[in-house]
């Protein structure tokens, strides 16, 4: 399988096929808007505004699988990102990244790029970044804030 053989759920209800992203550099992000690290939405949003014209998308995927930090609804999760962040990316519907029911894609994205000791997510707002054709290029742990992907970012528009 490749990345563009997936497809998501949009926050909207409507299906998404990860291949009309082709030729676009991307960066994935499990998300949750009840977490000491939800403020990265502020930074997300930031290079989203910044690169978006040169070929950067953002894909949210919201869950629930840490501390129960992502309890809303897809609707209660779009309205607070839109309220709190101004978020313009696109959210997903809600996903489980880890276990007997997570979602492919990210059975894939773990698969590209594993964990320190564990390829298992560890928490909310680990990041996958994924050149124009599709291959995972890095895997950042939470601590990683947006600001720091920036250099990395900018390197793979560039080419």
């Amino acid at each position: 399988m490749r990345l563009y053989d997936f497809s998501a759920r949009l926050n909207n209800g409507k299906g998404k096929k990860l291949k009309d992203y082709k030729g676009k550099v991307l960066l994935i992000v499990n998300t949750a808007s009840k977490c000491g690290f939800t403020p990265q939405f502020q930074g997300l949003q930031e290079l989203y505004s910044k690169y978006k014209r040169r070929g950067l998308e953002i894909l949210a995927f919201p869950c629930d699988q840490f501390g129960h930090q992502e309890p809303g609804s897809d609707g209660e999760i779009k309205a607070f990102c839109k309220a709190n962040y101004g978020v313009e990316f696109p959210l997903f519907s809600k996903v489980d990244v880890n276990g007997d029911n997570e979602h492919p894609l990210y059975k894939f994205l773990k698969g590209e790029k594993g964990g320190l000791l564990t390829d298992a997510i560890k928490w909310n707002f680990t990041k996958f970044l994924v050149d124009r054709k599709g291959k995972v290029v890095e895997r950042f742990a939470p601590l990683v804030t947006p600001a720091q992907l920036e250099k990395e970012i900018e390197k793979e528009l560039a080419k």
